[in-house]
């Protein structure tokens, strides 16, 4: 089992920049996709970024690509969300998810689940 906790979540400027941490506990981290997420109110959960469990394979949604870098370190448990030029519709809940599936843009693929971190960028 892995229990996840987000952080870093705020309130910042458009064009400005945030980074998103993701704290695992659990022996297996090391084997599960993690994945990022975002829901704003009113709005399914979409996928945003996702790195495979080497840390060595990044993947990102179209609207985020080139803007967020996601990188992961499995000797601390951690993966980061590097979130730059943020936009007004960047704003939303962040979650961070565990998968142990290759479907990677998959929301009902990931097994747990963290509680969220506020993002609100102002324009």
């Amino acid at each position: 089992q892995v229990q996840l906790v987000e952080s870093g979540g705020g309130l910042v400027q458009a064009g400005g920049s945030l980074r998103l941490s993701c704290a695992a506990s659990g022996r297996t981290f090391s084997g599960y996709v993690i994945g990022w997420f975002r829901q704003a109110p009113g709005n399914e959960r979409e996928f945003v970024a996702a790195i495979s469990s080497s840390g060595r394979t990044p993947y990102y949604a179209d609207s985020v690509k080139g803007r967020f870098i996601i990188t992961r370190e499995n000797d601390k448990n951690a993966v980061y969300l590097q979130m730059n030029s943020l936009k007004p519709e960047d704003t939303a809940v962040y979650y961070c998810a565990a998968s142990r599936f290759s479907q990677v843009m998959v929301v009902n693929r990931y097994s747990y689940w963290g509680q969220g971190t506020q993002v609100t960028v102002s324009s």
